[in-house]
């Protein structure tokens, strides 16, 4: 049954086209206001394929994606919630994480799921810092907000590629 829904997930993902796409001024912006909102040095939109996490955007970080194992982005799409790590040092999920361990030193981290309107999570909204913290109330309510911009652009790029498919299918049929 989890494979099942693992892969419809992953077809829920395909759907939308958006894996390897060039950088989108939006999603630039979204990132880099997330970071000056909460006051991180790294926030992300990330999707979760079968074997990476690749980035959409990144704000405070030179990398396009990662190994899916063991990423955060991999637990955090488990949830329909925010998943938060306040201190990793401290978090038996995340210490033997590489981005914990190693030179990064990642100590936060908080994502709230990009779900889908079919809904799966196909990936995450996050923010990271080097020291702990915790959020409150208004922050995570910010953060799920911020998550459903992200996905509501998303549909808007698949629904105008869907027209235009159509479109295009229709002068053929002439």
């Amino acid at each position: 049954m989890e494979n099942l829904v693992e892969a419809n997930r992953l077809e829920n993902l395909y759907h939308y086209q958006i894996l390897d796409t060039p950088a989108d001024g939006h999603f630039e912006e979204i990132t880099s206001l997330a970071a000056k909102i909460f006051n991180v040095p790294i926030a992300i939109i990330t999707l979760v394929d079968t074997d990476r996490i690749w980035f959409k955007s990144s704000f405070g970080l030179d990398v396009e994606e990662i190994p899916r194992e063991p990423g955060l982005c991999s637990s955090a799409i488990m949830t329909d919630d925010i998943y938060i790590v306040e201190d990793a040092r401290l978090d038996p999920r995340t210490l033997a994480n590489p981005l914990v361990a190693g030179v990064m030193g990642l100590q936060f981290y908080a994502a709230a799921p990009l779900k889908s309107k079919k809904g799966y999570n196909l990936g995450t909204f996050c923010i990271i810092d080097k020291e702990p913290r915790s959020m409150n109330t208004k922050e995570l309510s910010m953060l799920l907000q911020l998550a459903r911009i992200v996905m509501d652009q998303l549909e808007v790029k698949l629904q105008a590629r869907l027209v235009l498919q159509e479109a295009h299918n229709k002068t053929l049929k002439k």
